[in-house]
């Protein structure tokens, strides 16, 4: 069982893993699954903020209905891994909301503290005007919880809360900050009666931790029928986050050519080969300079990819992540066991180059674009 991507990239000398017949694993393994899952997540013996050190995170996306070896499955369990417990997630009607909310399961989970992505699918248009709305309501919550602590500083409460107020305040944009403090009023907050404004903030606790908001999209929906909606989100400078998962084709209705087609390319309603050029989405958003915009590959740079994922979150402004997601309608010959090595040779090859542009640098002088991956190797003609 399974696609076997895992066991074909293990970089270890002696594989890790070794694809097996499921009949003859089942009486050894069954006992040790059921060991395994009453063990603690260690997620506090390393920092999450590492391809090694986020492995060790609970995943917060676990069995989902999507093909085996899919591509967009393995950016989304990461992202959760990273950000899960915090995460608001707009998904567009796509691959992405049927492998992600398939009734009546939902893959979605969450970690022991009862904390997870909380996720909504909307339209196959408007994903992003969907997340933008959820944004506002919640900051604008934020807005009406920090205006209250201000006034609470100017009254005649403990020192204790007031240094945890404070501290909130100053870290109102910092996801650790905010919850730390925030963790603090919590305890303190609930040992107050017959105060009425520490009672009202205290019942706003939810919003005390900043959220991490995402828009899920495949390609259809990003550079074709709901991009009218990213370039507006993109254009207010609003600190969202776009995970594209490019396959390059439409792939929930079987296989169609979208504007993020390329050139060439045999696919329906493009039968002869498609007569027009890739939409360049990254171009597209970086010519507003203050949007986060990087393109990555799973397979062909963890550590990039990684790096991609942890500042497009920490970036105060909008982000774009474009992440190459080889799909079983695009007839890999290979087969989709091969789909994380699939994306190491389109980078490889030139097809697909790895990038961040981070706006964040010109700030301090540098050069904001920053091109990840190496001269072309000169495969293009073999891989594809």
């Amino acid at each position: 069982m399974g696609c076997g991507n895992c066991a074909d990239i293990c970089p270890s000398k002696k594989k890790a893993l070794v694809m097996k017949p499921l009949e003859s694993q089942t009486p050894l393994q069954v006992p040790f699954h059921e060991f395994s899952v009453e063990l603690p997540v260690r997620d506090d013996v390393v920092g999450r903020t590492t391809v090694k050190g986020s492995q060790f995170c609970q995943p917060l996306l676990e069995f989902s209905g999507a093909c085996a070896g899919c591509g967009e499955t393995p950016y989304a369990k990461l992202l959760t891994q990273l950000f899960g417990e915090r995460m608001v997630i707009g998904n567009a009607t796509g691959c992405s909301s049927i492998w992600g909310g398939s009734a009546p399961a939902i893959p979605y989970c969450v970690n022991k503290d009862g904390f997870g992505p909380t996720w909504g699918n909307s339209l196959f248009e408007d994903p992003t005007e969907f997340t933008y709305g959820m944004f506002l309501g919640d900051l604008q919550q934020r807005y009406k919880v920090a205006d209250l602590m201000k006034e609470a500083l100017n009254t005649d409460v403990s020192k204790e809360i007031k240094d945890a107020m404070q501290g909130w305040l100053d870290n109102f944009k910092d996801p650790e900050g905010s919850r730390k403090y925030g963790d603090q009023l919590k305890a303190l907050l609930s040992q107050q009666n017959g105060n009425n404004l520490l009672e009202e903030i205290a019942g706003c606790s939810k919003l005390f931790t900043k959220k991490s908001y995402w828009v899920f999209v495949g390609d259809g929906a990003a550079y074709d029928i709901g991009f009218g909606g990213i370039d507006h989100v993109m254009a207010t400078a609003e600190d969202i986050n776009i995970l594209v998962m490019d396959t390059e084709v439409y792939s929930n209705t079987g296989g169609q050519a979208s504007k993020a087609t390329p050139t060439g390319s045999v696919a329906k309603f493009a039968a002869s080969g498609k007569k027009t050029p890739k939409k360049d989405m990254g171009k597209m958003m970086m010519s507003y300079g203050y949007v986060y915009v990087a393109s990555v590959a799973m397979g062909a740079n963890k550590q990039q990819m990684m790096k991609a994922f942890l500042e497009a979150e920490s970036y105060d402004g909008p982000s774009m992540i474009l992440a190459y997601s080889p799909c079983i309608s695009q007839g890999i010959l290979a087969g989709m066991g091969k789909s994380q090595e699939e994306e190491k040779l389109a980078v490889q090859s030139g097809y697909w180059p790895l990038y961040r542009y981070n706006p964040a640098l010109k700030a301090q002088g540098e050069n904001p674009f920053i091109l990840d991956s190496k001269k072309p190797d000169g495969s293009l003609r073999k891989v594809f």
